[in-house]
């Protein structure tokens, strides 16, 4: 699934060059030149990553930084800072106040896909290409695969794309409970007006389509809070 990433950056050849990296390592690239133009594109949709350049024109990445993570909408963002300064007490400050990362200028563009990815994947491992199993369950999502191999055998299962991605989400995070408000966030997006609802009936659409084989147990209803994927079924 590709991943949005915003970059906050000042310098256009910079911007330019991350821009054209993300967009052939599959990303899709937004780009803002300072804090409030950040914000602004922050306000309609939330990126899955921010590329925050620590001195900005106006408020200072590092000062936005600090306002991302003191956000209950924006608090979970990874955050990677770009900046020339090399100094252990920068780095410090840095990553104290909340980045995931932290990558020097001048910079090797496969080095920050590489940075990129690790974050991502310790992060918002749902939205990585790497293929996860969970019980002899497996998902691959860079062929939109679900295969079960219980009892040696093998078998491939229909899933429709919201269920694939919601599958993909509890299966990166297994025994944590989701409320259905969660779960629109991380599989529909914040930007996506639905109702609750809308929730319960793919939740009951991946049950039946797990039920061949014995995997819809999985799913498991946590009364008065929401959803989970336990390993134990």
């Amino acid at each position: 699934m590709p991943s949005s990433i915003l970059i906050v950056e000042d310098e256009p050849a910079i911007s330019e060059l991350i821009s054209v990296n993300l967009q052939h390592a599959g990303h899709y690239a937004i780009r803002a030149y300072n804090a409030e133009q950040a914000q602004t594109l922050i306000s309609d949709v939330l990126p899955d990553l921010v590329l925050l350049d620590w001195m900005l024109p106006g408020q200072s990445g590092v000062a936005f930084a600090r306002e991302l993570r003191n956000n209950e909408r924006t608090k979970h963002i990874p955050i990677i800072m770009l900046t020339a300064r090399s100094e252990e007490q920068d780095k410090i400050m840095g990553l104290e106040l909340g980045a995931d990362d932290y990558v020097t200028k001048p910079f090797s563009p496969k080095e920050l896909m590489a940075r990129i990815k690790a974050v991502l994947r310790r992060r918002a491992p749902q939205l990585t290409e790497d293929a996860v199993s969970v019980n002899g369950l497996r998902l691959d999502p860079a062929t939109h695969r679900v295969t079960s191999q219980r009892e040696g055998e093998e078998i491939k299962l229909d899933l429709g794309p919201t269920e694939f991605r919601l599958l993909h989400f509890f299966m990166t995070h297994p025994e944590r409970v989701h409320s259905r408000t969660q779960l629109l966030d991380q599989v529909w997006g914040d930007h996506v007006f639905v109702e609750e609802r809308t929730v319960d009936v793919h939740i009951k659409r991946l049950r039946s389509a797990l039920k061949p084989t014995g995997y819809d147990s999985m799913i498991e209803t946590v009364r008065g809070s929401g959803y989970r994927l336990t390993k134990s079924a």
